[in-house]
């Protein structure tokens, strides 16, 4: 990895922008660095205390907290931002103009030569999947992994106590990129693009070249791993210096998915590796297959264990998860699927009759986009959440909508008009803060429900005694 601006060392005052988990591991790095560091928080002072007093007590940091003030923050030399903090706001715009740098932990990372090799995967939908199957197989090739970034444990933490890993795999998200400076990982894996956190990126365009910024400063010796189905992907800026490997159905690319087999072409030679009966035996299970053997295989695994990891693997919850199959219904929870890309993949593996349950916090997204995938397997949408509406305007002509106030009232909903076969499935297209704290909350809150059905359904069985 390339040096950058972004290194902290002794004598350096470092301000941490939040204190969440990104930011309590920032403080740590910062400090074992022997800089001198400040924390600016949003949280209401006494709320920040009452949450943080034994980490402050701990540290004995400096801190600001109910904003962030130029006023505090202009006394340091650099300021760690977490994925969170919107760099076009106008405090940041007032400390960039004083000529206070600003940095993300990519860009702290940039600052190290790393002895070790970094695997960095992103795109729209599938960052979390295929950065956890991508250490998996490279712990089932008997290598110390390392894995974070966006998927919850900082890359800090890795920064902290280097020695005790091989290799590192880092989920990156488009906000990580912003602040990444010139990290440069020695494999970089882009999924796939399509329209998310538009909101805060305003176009597709903007996002994209966000997505591109993995690639940047990688070196010749580095490799780059794209979607090729996928045209946005497929638009590798001019200049980049890595080998550019492809996955897809298409037989130009390095990694063709031909049915439930992946054959990957190295050195000449034509691998196969046959998925059918396992986790990834689907549409989107193999393309994330095929990015994660491309950057294994990138970095010397053998087939042989690449191949038994990937027979092993088993899919995180909230992504796509059976839950329950009630009177002949079955029930899954997609809540991770925060944008209408993510839901089109969803649909894609369901031959129809769905019953779809959708809707949030509207992200900028284009929900037409679904229009094409709702006609042809949803049988009906019950929307919830703030961006009922838009979807409604975006779908009404293309399948039956009913409203739901609640997650109880969506899944009663759909439990009442759903028939033996069908498949209730929550896959919102958007983000989780209007009703619920996290995706993962969500998606708690759905199987509770379900399985509260299956409940009813044994208490209404004969012979059960009733209460």
């Amino acid at each position: 990895m390339k040096n950058d601006a972004a290194m902290i060392g002794p004598g350096m005052k470092v301000a941490v922008i939040g204190l969440g988990i990104s930011g309590r591991a920032a403080v740590k790095y910062a400090r074992l660095c022997g800089a001198e560091v400040l924390v600016s928080d949003s949280r209401p002072e006494p709320r920040f205390l009452a949450e943080e007093r034994d980490f402050l007590g701990e540290t004995k940091v400096l801190f600001e907290a109910g904003g962030h003030t130029v006023e505090f923050l202009r006394q340091v030399d650099l300021i760690l931002v977490s994925p969170g903090v919107n760099l076009d706001g106008p405090v940041i715009r007032d400390l960039r103009a004083l000529g206070i740098s600003i940095a993300g932990e990519l860009a702290v990372a940039a600052g190290r030569t790393l002895s070790v090799p970094v695997v960095a995967v992103t795109g729209t939908n599938g960052k979390t999947t295929v950065t956890t199957l991508i250490g998996e197989l490279l712990q089932k090739s008997g290598k110390r992994t390392f894995v974070g970034g966006n998927i919850g444990t900082p890359l800090y933490e890795y920064l902290c106590r280097p020695s005790d890993h091989d290799i590192v795999v880092v989920e990156v998200s488009s906000f990580q990129l912003e602040s990444a400076g010139a990290f440069a990982p020695n494999v970089g894996v882009l999924l796939n693009i399509t329209p998310d956190h538009l909101d805060r990126h305003g176009s597709i365009e903007n996002y994209t070249e966000i997505k591109m910024r993995l690639f940047m400063h990688q070196r010749s010796g580095d490799c780059a791993i794209v979607n090729g189905d996928d045209g946005l992907c497929r638009k590798v800026p001019d200049g980049i210096r890595a080998k550019v490997r492809s996955f897809g159905t298409h037989e130009e690319n390095t990694a063709v998915i031909q049915g439930n087999v992946i054959h990957v072409k190295i050195d000449g030679k034509v691998e196969e590796y046959p998925l059918d009966g396992t986790a990834l035996d689907n549409n989107v299970g193999l393309q994330n297959a095929a990015a994660a053997i491309l950057a294994t295989r990138a970095l010397g695994c053998e087939r042989e264990s690449v191949l038994a990891g990937l027979q092993e693997f088993r899919l995180g919850p909230h992504r796509i998860e059976f839950i329950a199959e009630v009177d002949g219904v079955s029930y899954y929870n997609d809540s991770k699927a925060t944008n209408t890309g993510a839901v089109i993949a969803a649909l894609q593996q369901f031959s129809g009759n769905v019953l779809l349950i959708a809707g949030g916090r509207d992200k900028n997204d284009d929900y037409r986009l679904l229009r094409e995938s709702v006609a042809a397997r949803v049988r009906q949408l019950i929307v919830i959440g703030e961006a009922a509406d838009l979807l409604e305007e975006a779908l009404t002509d293309v399948v039956g909508i009913i409203r739901a106030g609640s997650m109880h009232e969506a899944v009663r909903r759909a439990a009442a008009i759903a028939r033996p076969g069908d498949v209730v499935l929550l896959s919102p297209a958007c983000a989780s803060f209007d009703m619920f704290t996290s995706y993962g909350h969500r998606g708690s809150e759905f199987k509770k429900e379900v399985l509260g059905l299956q409940c009813l359904q044994v208490a209404e069985m004969p012979g059960v005694p009733k209460n």
